[in-house]
């Protein structure tokens, strides 16, 4: 799979301690990768062939091509 073609999605952390987890691809999802970003740190990110879905926790800013979004949890 080319990851030349993905779209970059953009996460800006609203508070301390935002969680971004990266999911893999295929029959069994699982974690493969987690970041922690503190207050207004940014974080670009891709899928490519090893991560299929990103889960954020904790209050941020998503940006993408599709639009954007905040994930107001508390």
């Amino acid at each position: 799979m080319s990851t030349s073609n993905n779209d970059f999605f953009v996460i800006k952390a609203l508070e301390d301690g935002v969680n971004v987890i990266g999911l893999t691809r295929g029959t069994d999802t699982r974690f493969h990768h987690s970041e922690k970003l503190d207050k207004g740190e940014v974080m670009i990110a891709q899928f490519t062939e090893h991560t299929s879905a990103v889960k954020v926790r904790g209050k941020a800013v998503i940006q993408t091509s599709h639009g954007e979004m905040n994930n107001d949890a508390e």
